[in-house]
């Protein structure tokens, strides 16, 4: 509720968030969903947000030695968390889009490992959810991904939903861009998501939509 800035004090806004948004793109990944949710206030910004990016200048400014593990050891997951169905009923004979003038693919195989979830009606004003996803090859980040969802959810289950399908669309651009690099993929991605109804309305064809929200430890499904 504090006065809104002046064109001034807008356009320095502007350039600062601009510049977070730099920082995040460089490996800042702790700063990511803050500057995400200050950029929702590009058009009319206020001198409140205006102090929290101070604020953000100033954490980076305290923690300048943060690291960003790169590292390329294999996940050994355990393979009974990750249950096939049969989607053929569904989907019939459809398969991964392969390129066909993809180069020969050579080198070591590379394992994608990726983790999502959402808020549900995080943003207080406007009810819409958050979505947080991180994705790896092998133990290395390379995409990290917070934006706020376009549909408003009534559910935990809808908002979670919403961000698995972002990041399946997001899989299937970077496992297609990988096989044009040249590198071979190690079988299906690996995706890591903390609510069960949606892992099992996911993967299970004949399952019964539930929309409360069942939290475990961790769920994981494979997605082709």
């Amino acid at each position: 509720m504090s006065p809104v800035l002046g064109p001034e004090q807008v356009n320095y806004f502007q350039s600062l968030i601009g510049i977070l948004k730099w920082a995040v793109e460089l490996g800042r990944v702790g700063i990511h969903i803050d500057v995400a949710l200050l950029s929702s206030h590009l058009a009319e910004p206020r001198v409140g947000h205006l102090e929290q990016v101070f604020h953000i200048f100033s954490h980076l400014k305290h923690h300048l030695n943060s690291h960003l593990v790169f590292d390329s050891n294999y996940i050994d997951w355990d393979k009974s968390s990750f249950v096939e169905y049969d989607w053929k009923e569904f989907y019939h004979e459809v398969s991964e889009a392969i390129p066909p003038n993809a180069p020969v693919p050579r080198g070591q195989e590379v394992q994608v490992n990726a983790f999502v979830d959402a808020d549900h009606t995080g943003n207080k004003v406007t009810r819409r959810s958050q979505t947080g996803i991180i994705i790896y090859l092998n133990c290395a980040p390379i995409i990290w991904f917070s934006k706020a969802q376009s549909t408003i959810e009534s559910s935990t289950f809808g908002s979670e939903f919403v961000a698995m399908h972002i990041l399946v669309d997001m899989l299937e651009s970077l496992r297609y861009k990988l096989r044009m690099f040249g590198i071979p993929i190690d079988g299906p991605s690996n995706v890591f998501c903390d609510n069960k109804s949606v892992i099992t309305n996911s993967t299970i064809l004949k399952s019964t939509l539930k929309k409360k929200q069942e939290k475990a430890q961790l769920n994981c499904i494979s997605s082709r």
